[in-house]
This record gives C-alpha cells, structure tokens and sequence, in this order.
C-alpha cells in the first residue's frame, strides 16, 4: 500500500518527465477525478502545458506545470508508470497481476513517453490545484516541537492520531504499526497522554523507521511486517501479538512492550 516512501519512490521516477510537453490525456474513469476537477476538465486545461517540477507532501504526489498543478493519490493499490516501466513491483496486499484494464489516467508527452496511474481498486485519485493547506506537516521532516504540539491536542488513540493526514502527512497503517512497536507504545493510548520522554521516543522512533524501511525497500520492509499475521508473536520478545481495529485500520500490537 503506498505511503510516504513509496510516494517519494514515484517522485523520484516522476523526475524523468520534468521539461516535457503534454499531447493528451487519458482521463477514462470519472470515479478518479477528484473533488471539483472533471474528466473533461483535465483533457481540455492540460494538453500543451509542460512538466516544471516534482513535490511531495505526505502520500500526494504533485506536479508542477506552467499552467495548474496537477496532484495525484494512488490510494491502497495505486502504482506509477513512466514511460511503461514500474518504479515499484507490485504493493503489498495489492494484486499480483498488472493489467492495462487497470489504467486509470495517463499522460502521453509530445515526442513520446507516458505517465500512467495503474490501479486495481480505483482508489486512488486526480486533481488539478489541490489544497495542499488541509494536509499536516511532513512525517518524514516534521521536527519535535510541531510533533509536541499535534499530539498534545488530541484525546484520539495515538495511532489514529498519527495517520491523520489533516495533522501529520504521510503515515499509513505499515509505518504506523511498525514505529508504535519500535517506540514501545500502545497505539490504543490517547495522544494527549503521552508524557515528553514518550513523546520524544515516539518521534525518534517515526524518524528512524522512515528512514530504515527507506533503505530497505518500502513500507513493507518493517522488523513487524513479518509477524503481521493472526496467531504472529512479536519479533521483540516473542509475545503473542494483538489483533484488533484501531482508528479504522487492522492494528498488529505486542501487549508485553507497548504500554
């Protein structure tokens, strides 16, 4: 499932169509066009304009033109196409086949090449100048005192807390689980009830799981991921793990060391 490391893996493939010319667009599900953007809007307004740039901020994925932004989500089973090449495989709990039925939008660039959005479950989606304001602060560069302050605000179960997307940008139920088991802590605790040292511990603990799973591969990648299971027992002290729904999500927890 795509969160912010998968998400940067696609802005660092998107970079190759920098300084390229969109001929058309391919814009064949109206599902995908999102909020006040239609179909019909996004083949009219972006033919002729000209890629200038690649940002991310949290799981969105935003492309700079000379004309609007363009902003795209890939949801659960999202995947990113340049020029017919996959930065990324496949996604865990995703389809293992790759079928072009799957093409959700594409961009086709004067001179050749492509941009394709592939996605199973279709919930991903297209936006021309998003709202970037409703989206919190970066997890992977948020700094401690910000960290502080949007947890110290909230009676929500800390791991609901940190995948607010309004709040903290970026996290999804992979990095989540794996930085609350790194961190020691409960993810059904209200964020507000963490004292500093935990908050502190927590932060370090997000910090570093970005960067380790990073280096790994993908969100994936986590010492938890393994024992993600029913029946798994944590990879830490070998106690049975938790299953249950926290904040909407299928939580993995081990009652032992996350208090």
């Amino acid at each position: 499932m795509p969160e912010l490391l998968e998400i940067e893996t696609y802005r660092l493939a998107a970079d190759a169509v920098v300084g390229r010319r969109i001929g058309s667009v391919s814009a064949p599900d109206d599902w995908y066009a999102k909020r006040a953007t239609t179909t019909e809007e996004l083949r009219s307004v972006l033919p002729g304009r000209q890629i200038t740039g690649t940002r991310r901020i949290g799981k969105l994925l935003l492309l700079d033109t000379d004309g609007p932004v363009l902003g795209l989500r890939f949801g659960m089973t999202g995947r990113l196409l340049i020029d017919g090449g996959a930065s990324i495989d496949r996604l865990e709990y995703s389809s293992d086949r790759d079928d072009s039925a799957w093409d959700r939008f594409g961009l086709t660039f004067r001179g050749g090449g492509e941009l394709v959005i592939r996605d199973p479950r279709r919930l991903g989606g297209v936006e021309l100048d998003p709202d970037e304001s409703v989206l919190g602060p970066d997890a992977g560069t948020v700094t401690l005192a910000p960290f502080r302050r949007i947890l110290a605000a909230s009676s929500a179960p800390v791991k609901a807390r940190l995948m607010d997307q309004s709040k903290l940008a970026g996290l999804g139920n992979l990095l989540t689980d794996e930085t609350l088991w790194r961190a020691g802590i409960d993810p059904n605790r209200p964020a507000g009830s963490l004292a500093s040292e935990e908050v502190a511990r927590l932060h370090r603990a997000m910090r570093r799981t970005i960067v380790v799973l990073g280096r790994r591969g993908g969100s994936h990648c986590g010492d938890l991921q393994p024992a993600r299971v029913r029946g798994g027992r944590c990879p830490k002290d070998g106690e049975e793990l938790c299953r249950e729904d926290v904040g909407g999500r299928t939580t993995y927890w081990c009652p032992r060391h996350q208090s």
